[in-house]
C-alpha cells in the first residue's frame, strides 16, 4: 500500500475536543475540502484518553490542515483567519450563512466566526479590486465596508463609483 505524501507545511488548528466535527463541517461547506485522516490517541494524554480522536487531517479549499484535540488550554483569536474570496453575492451569502447559521457569530467588515471560534473573512473579489484601485475609489469602498457585517457587493460597487 502506497503511503500518501505528508505536506511540508500545513495549518494546525487547536480544538478543545471536536476537531473531527469541525473538519467534516468545512468539508461539507467549501469546495476542494475533505477529511483525509482521523487518528486515535495511542495512549492517555493530558486532555483525553487512549482511543479518542486526537488529530484529524483535512483540507479547506485545498489548504492542508490538521485539527488537534488539545483540550481547553488554548483558544482561537482573530489573529488567525481563513480568507475566502468570493465572486458573487450568492457565493458570499452561502458561505457567510453556512458559518453563522451553524452556530457561528457575525462580526464586521466581512468577518465571522464559526462555532469553534475560528475566524473567517468572506471577502468578495469586488472589495479586493476596490481596495487595489486606491485613491478616492478605495476610500469610498472602505468607508462602505466599515458599515457592514456581511459584505454587500452592490453597495461596494456603488461606493466605488461614487
Amino acid at each position: 500500500m502506497k503511503k500518501k505524501p505528508v505536506p511540508k507545511n500545513s495549518i494546525c488548528l487547536w480544538y478543545n475536543k471536536d476537531a473531527e466535527d469541525a473538519a467534516r463541517f468545512y468539508a461539507a461547506t467549501f469546495p476542494d475540502s475533505q477529511v483525509t485522516g482521523v487518528h486515535l490517541a495511542p495512549g492517555d494524554y493530558p486532555s483525553g484518553k487512549a482511543g479518542e480522536v486526537i488529530t484529524v487531517e483535512f483540507t479547506v479549499m485545498g489548504i492542508p490542515c490538521i485539527g488537534l484535540n488539545g483540550g481547553p488550554a488554548f483558544t482561537h483569536s482573530e489573529a488567525f483567519s481563513f480568507q475566502v474570496v468570493t465572486e458573487t453575492q450568492e457565493e458570499t451569502d452561502r458561505y457567510w450563512n453556512a458559518i453563522v447559521g451553524h452556530g457561528g457569530e457575525e462580526s464586521q467588515c466581512g468577518w465571522c466566526k464559526d462555532r469553534w471560534c475560528i475566524s473567517w473573512q468572506i471577502t468578495p473579489r469586488a472589495l479586493i479590486d476596490a481596495m487595489a484601485a486606491g485613491g478616492a475609489e478605495a476610500r469610498r469602498a472602505f468607508a462602505a465596508m466599515m458599515e457592514m457585517g456581511k459584505i454587500d457587493i452592490a453597495k461596494i460597487e456603488a461606493a466605488r463609483r461614487g
